[in-house]
């Protein structure tokens, strides 16, 4: 690559890596993962740099080589998960609803296969066009349009099934609550 090229690159990257980590951590919950994409992203990019024929394309074809490394990592991924009796607390550090909306959020467009959750995260998050989301992800707008709708469906669907789930455990806990007290009353009464 020529020394003009590469001056070129080190100064996008420098004008856009804050935005494009944005896009990287959308795509990926955790934060290190996320620099890991974008940099293994930015890699790939370099090799690549001479033949972007226009640079102002260039954050399009970053997301969707970050797009298509995520979904390597996700097909190759193993499955780490250890059945338990009982499932970890989960807690929010900070306790703002808005931190405790977006980490479920994050948790339930896991359930997306990685192609409808890179077209909520491009539509969605990083508010592009159906036709720019199109074209960064290499299909059509009708594509765009149909595995956009059945993906919010999908997590409309998963949402509810979560909040059915929260008020069962609650009416369970207030049920177990009921009992103890009413089994308190029977032993002092005894």
């Amino acid at each position: 690559m020529a020394h003009g090229e590469v001056l070129e690159f080190e100064e996008y990257v420098r004008t856009r890596q804050e935005a494009l980590l944005r896009s990287a951590r959308r795509l990926v919950p955790d934060p290190i993962d996320a620099q890991d994409l974008l940099q293994t992203a930015l890699v790939r990019t370099y090799g690549r740099w001479e033949g972007i024929a226009d640079k102002s394309l260039a954050d399009a074809y970053l997301r969707r080589v970050m797009i298509n490394t995520r979904t390597e990592w996700w097909r190759a991924r193993k499955l780490e998960e250890v059945p338990t009796e009982q499932l970890p607390d989960a807690s929010v550090e900070d306790g703002s609803e808005q931190r405790a909306d977006r980490a479920l959020l994050m948790d339930v467009l896991k359930v997306l296969a990685p192609k409808q959750r890179s077209v909520v995260v491009l539509r969605h998050w990083e508010q592009m066009s159906t036709e720019e989301t199109a074209a960064a992800l290499g299909m059509s707008t009708g594509t765009v349009k149909s595995t956009l709708h059945r993906a919010l469906a999908r997590l409309r669907q998963e949402l509810e099934a979560r909040d059915l789930d929260a008020r069962a455990l609650e009416r369970h806990e207030t049920r177990r609550a009921h009992r103890r007290d009413g089994q308190e009353q029977e032993r002092c009464a005894a």
